[in-house]
């Protein structure tokens, strides 16, 4: 009698997301993105108080190469730029507020 089971490997998309997902601060980017819409370097800062800003701007390439986020440069006085969810970025959404009501039922 066997007493393990084998269990299938990881999908390598489940992986990928792991990582991204699992990377410190990216969830707060996430959920200060749902909650304001587009927003701006500054406004990141202002919401997630104690992120450094070069992990910040890190983690703001890293999502928009994952296609998570949208980058549009404002031609303004001076030069604004705003970030926003993207479709795929939305969907997102359903897991960070699953997360929420699971840690607030916690």
């Amino acid at each position: 009698m066997t007493r393990c089971r084998e269990c299938p490997p990881l999908p390598q998309e489940v992986a990928r997301a792991a990582e991204l997902l699992g990377r410190r601060w990216v969830l707060a980017i996430l959920w200060a993105s749902a909650e304001a819409g587009a927003v701006r370097f500054n406004e990141f800062k202002q919401s997630l108080e104690t992120i450094p800003p070069r992990t910040l701007a890190a983690r703001l390439v890293e999502l928009e190469d994952a296609g998570i986020l949208t980058r549009r440069v404002l031609h303004t006085r001076p030069p604004r730029v705003e970030y926003r969810l993207t479709e795929l970025g939305l969907r997102l959404g359903a897991l960070v507020d699953a997360m929420h009501a699971w840690a607030s039922s916690a």
